[in-house]
């Protein structure tokens, strides 16, 4: 494994950056402000994500759903775990055909309005099948939607936020996390089964607010360029980023820009297709990342804490179901925190910086946090089990710069429109085979060996900082043409940056200083 070149992003800022108004901010702006709440019915597609995740975190330090299905464990509890996955993996041969072929706005409709089916079905829960059955729906619709829902955050955002906007989607997961814990540890002192029907039907309030909304929503003017709808992408773009004016610079010079890759993208026969994914070195440099990362996400450790929190916490005498769930919903705040305050840096920091310095802190606290479990089975000694915890809080801290808010953002961002949501797709199946592998191996594991199995995750995330270090690329103030271009080389970067091109820079200084140019207007 070679080192990559790492690049400044230089030419890329000038390519668009001096185009943007610097007196149109989100807050100040009445269709900026539309369009991100917009974004925000997009974001929360990972809520619900982040809620089914921990539910059943939640759920196994609730007694009274252990005693309704009978204290599942093992082999037992592993299945349940992983059946929303296994719904998930069901979904994905379907998903990037519904977001390229229909449409982003509809592939999230229609996951949307299976999730609410499942919902109430588990909610309704009458035996173990049933609760098995919708669970495999959830992850059958969660599948579709969360394939379309970031494409279309990154598609449809203002230039000047893209990066933050993106990076956030992931970062939301911990919103449904929040309302999971929580929920469970308030509804733990309700004496019937309603201390888990009621966190269950909690789980459709943001399917059921997209399935009335989206339609509303602004369609992918990408999408609709490839589809032959110019005309309408154009007034798409023109709405929500330059107040209606079609010949803004700005929105033009993203028009330009968006048509050049997509028709480049129509004269290479290679970028048609699943085998496009691994045709060229760029391409295959691409899937070795969004793979490598995708696993990473799960396999850094942090699936112990996010699956099996009940038995880390068994394993250092912390046995309280009540204690258990507050520290559960303690760390979900936690982790929302770090992960929202990275997404605002992505652009200032950049992401080699964010996952390198993420990788390390993650290495140093979970092998403190394995010597402290060390000490644990060794000694009993409270100070060793508060450690623990300690150590659990500050590795999700580190684990949140760059694993929480990046890999998804990151990987819609380095592929070009004719493979994002293919290549987006092969992100959701890595992830769903690797949470699959850990919610089957994890509980055996610990309980075979506890404190030892820690020892596996420290020479794994070693090798996860070296990969880090030599592999991820540096794409922070690049437009999403310029950024996919930078893994096709030079000519391919020129191609997209010049070809349709119609706005220069000086054609926008003569403008600027004109006296019928009034950036208030745009206010």
């Amino acid at each position: 494994m070679g080192a990559g070149a790492v690049a400044t992003g230089t030419g890329g800022s000038e390519g668009f950056a001096h185009l943007i108004d610097p007196n149109r901010k989100w807050y100040s702006n009445r269709r900026l402000i539309l369009l991100h709440a917009w974004i925000v019915l997009l974001l929360i597609t990972s809520s619900t994500n982040g809620f089914d995740g921990s539910l059943l975190n939640s759920f196994q330090s609730l007694p009274s759903w252990q005693t309704y299905f009978n204290q599942p464990a093992g082999g037992r509890l592993g299945l349940l775990n992983a059946i929303q996955n296994i719904g998930s993996l069901a979904g994905y041969p379907f998903a990037p055909y519904l977001s390229d072929g229909l449409g982003r706005r509809p592939a999230i409709w229609i996951g949307s309005t299976i999730m609410l089916v499942a919902v109430a079905l588990q909610a309704a829960a009458q035996n173990w099948g049933m609760f098995i059955g919708a669970r495999f729906l959830i992850g059958f619709g969660l599948s579709l939607a969360s394939n379309a829902a970031p494409l279309l955050v990154t598609e449809i955002s203002y230039p000047a936020y893209r990066a933050p906007l993106t990076s956030l989607y992931n970062s939301l997961w911990y919103s449904g996390n929040i309302v999971a814990t929580w929920s469970t540890f308030g509804c733990q002192y309700i004496a019937s089964n309603w201390a888990w029907r009621i966190p269950s039907i909690l789980q459709g309030i943001v399917p059921g607010c997209q399935f009335l909304l989206i339609w509303f929503a602004p369609e992918s003017p990408r999408f609709l360029i490839s589809k032959g709808k110019e005309a309408q992408a154009l007034k798409i773009l023109a709405y929500y980023h330059s107040d209606g004016d079609e010949q803004d610079p700005l929105v033009q010079f993203e028009f330009q820009e968006i048509k050049a890759a997509i028709d480049l993208d129509r004269t290479v026969s290679s970028n048609v297709g699943w085998k496009s994914l691994v045709a060229t070195p760029g391409n295959r440099r691409r899937m070795v990342i969004i793979v490598a990362i995708a696993f990473f996400s799960q396999w850094s450790g942090n699936g112990l804490v996010s699956y099996y929190l009940k038995d880390v916490l068994d394993n250092i005498g912390i046995t309280n179901s009540t204690i258990q769930l507050l520290i559960n919903g303690i760390l979900a705040i936690w982790n929302l925190f770090w992960a929202v305050l990275a997404s605002f840096f992505v652009e200032r920091l950049g992401r080699r910086f964010l996952f390198i310095t993420s990788a390390s802190g993650m290495l140093l606290f979970f092998i403190f946090q394995t010597v402290c479990s060390a000490q644990y089975a060794l000694h009993k000694t409270d100070a060793a089990a508060h450690a623990v915890i300690a150590f659990i809080f500050l590795f999700y801290a580190s684990y949140d710069l760059a694993f929480t808010p990046l890999i998804v953002s990151y990987t819609v961002e380095i592929l070009p429109y004719s493979l994002r949501a293919k290549g987006f797709n092969i992100f959701n199946f890595s992830i769903s085979l690797s949470i699959i592998f850990n919610q089957y191996v994890n509980p055996i594991a610990l309980a075979r060996i506890a404190w030892k199995y820690y020892i596996v995750y420290c020479c794994w995330l070693a090798f996860e900082l070296a990969f880090c270090y030599f592999m991820i690329v540096e794409t922070k103030n690049l437009s999403l043409e310029e950024t996919a271009a930078l893994f096709d080389g030079e000519d391919a970067q020129k191609n997209i940056q010049n070809a349709g091109h119609d706005v220069r820079h000086d054609d926008y200084i003569d403008e600027k200083t004109s006296d019928s140019y009034n950036p208030e207007l745009k206010a």
